[in-house]
């Protein structure tokens, strides 16, 4: 059970929609984003019909929730093209989740990047606004914890 905030994958990602469909199926409900912008994201719930959006993106043509709806998810799924051993991550450079976490409640959900197995870098630069991921998953890999110690 419980939310997770998720993403419609580019087939050029390592994970299909067969994740989302899983967790769906196992009773967890799924939000997926919607840009709007350079405002946080807002959110649909999945599964819900599609369109083509910026940047030819699949955008959820579905009822949206508001970008509040981040807040008091259990996990946040988001897309990496590189995370470092710290957990600091390198999106696609729209900023869009970066605003959209910046909404997330109290306790903070688990953030866990998305990525190709070689996507791992010794280190990557961050701004102070970067939250770091805490865990990543990845094809061969499986699922990792990022150990700051």
């Amino acid at each position: 059970m419980g939310q997770v905030c998720a993403f419609l994958p580019l087939a050029s990602e390592p994970v299909g929609r067969s994740l989302l469909d899983a967790l769906v199926a196992r009773g967890t409900s799924v939000l997926v984003p919607v840009v709007t912008g350079d405002q946080p994201l807002d959110w649909c719930s999945y599964p819900v019909r599609t369109v083509p959006g910026a940047f030819g993106i699949a955008q959820p043509a579905g009822h949206r929730l508001g970008p509040a709806a981040v807040a008091g998810v259990d996990a946040v799924l988001v897309p990496a093209l590189a995370i470092d051993f710290r957990g600091h991550r390198l999106g696609r450079g729209g900023g869009h989740y970066d605003r959209s976490l910046e909404l997330l409640g109290t306790p903070a959900p688990m953030l866990i990047a998305v990525l190709f197995d070689g996507e791992w870098l010794a280190t990557l630069p961050a701004e102070p606004h970067d939250r770091p991921v805490d865990a990543v998953v990845s094809p061969a890999a499986g699922y990792a914890l990022i150990d700051r110690r």
